[in-house]
């Protein structure tokens, strides 16, 4: 059995696998990347962006839609669900291509197989060609995760998708039951009620987007109830009764029974850790609720084996995942100044018309943690970029300590918020407190402006509002 010599060895090549093995690289190590199946993982080839280009697909036709509104004349808008699915497809390609690029730039050494703990500091490689051993002084487990099945809704494929089929569908469906409210079911669900589908989406909690802030969900749930949507909270499905082509659904909500009927259903119910044949039996490593339990350094219990990105819990998001690979290795690399990771400080978005994006600690959880809070909240009705775009709604709301004036969370809701949340991100990085953020010029006319009006909301010294 062939046996080659690493100081790091990663399993997973998605974006915490990939960014962890081209940053240990950076920093001299010996490094070798194993992926079993595609170079970026799930989030560029089956997730993140080819989502996000489905939805800028549907979002120019909406634009479309209205065009009227801004003095244009558009007639016989259509679309061709095959190119919108195919141009989907070429984003990931050309992405998946650029990751094998940078990994060979940086001379990490990719093998394409399965790796499984063997023993200490030791990988059993199995590849197409015949099984090899790995040796690596730290091993870096970044499997990922997929999505969760849960009767009666699991995946068959055909009638019920599962993300995979959600995004290359061969035909529109005329209407669509989504079960889960989460980000992947809600930005589904924007995209093909965008396309015409009728859609009704069901959450088992008492209300949509529950890691939102409350506000967020009531604003998000009246806002896709007037574009048609049709949302059920408190509701599980009972049963489902297949057919031909569609699906009857049983469904128990807020205790009464109703039919559902859809010609396709979209199960979006949470995902599980990807720890299966990894040779964890045996050792150290600790799992639970399917994910690997590591410390604030991503260390597992087992000496030189950690884990990262989806693998190791939530929050499941790309950022926080190659954050995760950056820490881990500078930290094995015993790169000065770096800090473990705060989830506090890792903002969430999601692509849904109107977009959502939030950072830090919910009203109700700042309040639960013992802040006396100042909460400041600025409508987009009040921005003149807003209004100008023809996008006049949504609103900012921002979190602060009544004591110190640090900055508890941010939530919003409205166009481009997952572009805007960056500067809250950077504020809550360098630890800022109402009177920066009250002093920073903000440029106008932007969107931008509602960050710095939201701030002076909480201290009752909004402009514009």
């Amino acid at each position: 059995m062939s046996q080659q010599i690493f100081d790091v060895v990663v399993i997973g090549g998605g974006p915490g696998g990939y960014v962890a093995a081209i940053r240990a690289a950076q920093l001299g190590l010996r490094t070798a990347l194993v992926e079993r199946e595609h170079l970026g993982g799930i989030c560029l080839n089956w997730g993140c962006i080819p989502t996000k280009a489905l939805l800028r697909s549907a979002e120019i036709y909406e634009h479309i839609r209205h065009a009227g509104e801004f003095g244009l004349q558009v007639q016989g808008a259509s679309f061709d669900l095959a190119k919108i699915v195919g141009r989907s497809r070429q984003v990931a390609a050309q992405l998946n291509a650029g990751v094998r690029h940078l990994l060979k730039k940086n001379k990490v050494a990719v093998f394409k197989g399965s790796g499984r703990l063997a023993g200490p500091n030791t990988i059993r490689l199995q590849q197409k060609d015949g099984v090899s051993e790995l040796h690596a002084s730290h091993i870096i487990l970044a499997t990922g995760a997929r999505a969760r099945a849960v009767a009666p809704v699991e995946p068959d494929g055909r009638l019920v998708w599962s993300y995979r089929e959600a995004m290359t569908p061969d035909r529109m469906p005329k209407s669509l039951l989504v079960v889960g409210s989460g980000a992947i079911g809600i930005e589904f669900a924007s995209f093909y009620r965008s396309l015409g589908a009728e859609v009704t989406v069901m959450e088992a909690r008492d209300r949509i987007l529950p890691v939102e802030d409350a506000d967020v969900s009531t604003f998000a749930r009246q806002a896709f109830e007037r574009q048609g949507m049709k949302l059920l909270t408190s509701a599980t499905v009972v049963s489902l009764r297949k057919e031909s082509n569609g699906v009857t659904a049983v469904i128990d909500a807020q205790g009464a029974r109703t039919e559902i009927r859809a010609e396709r259903v979209i199960a979006a119910v949470g995902i599980v850790g990807n720890v299966e044949d990894l040779g964890l039996e045996g050792t150290g490593v600790r799992v639970e609720n399917t994910h690997i339990v590591t410390d604030a350094w991503c260390r597992t219990g087992e000496p030189s084996v950690y884990a990262i990105g989806d693998v190791a819990g939530a929050p499941w998001l790309a950022h926080k995942a190659s954050h995760e690979g950056m820490l881990c290795v500078e930290r094995i690399a015993g790169v000065e100044g770096i800090h473990p990771l705060d989830k506090t400080r890792i903002p969430g978005c999601i692509y849904s018309r109107p977009q959502i994006a939030s950072i830090g600690l919910t009203e109700e959880r700042a309040r639960e943690c013992g802040h006396e809070v100042k909460v400041g909240r600025f409508s987009f009705k009040g921005n003149g970029k807003a209004i100008a775009l023809g996008e006049p709604e949504g609103f900012i709301k921002t979190l602060f300590d009544a004591r110190t004036g640090e900055l508890l969370g941010a939530h919003m809701i409205g166009a481009e918020v997952t572009e805007l949340i960056q500067g809250l991100s950077i504020g809550k990085s360098l630890e800022t407190t109402e009177a920066e953020l009250m002093h920073t010029m903000f440029p106008h006319p932007t969107l931008s402006e509602m960050l710095h009006e939201s701030t002076l909301a909480a201290y009752g010294r909004a402009i514009h509002s």
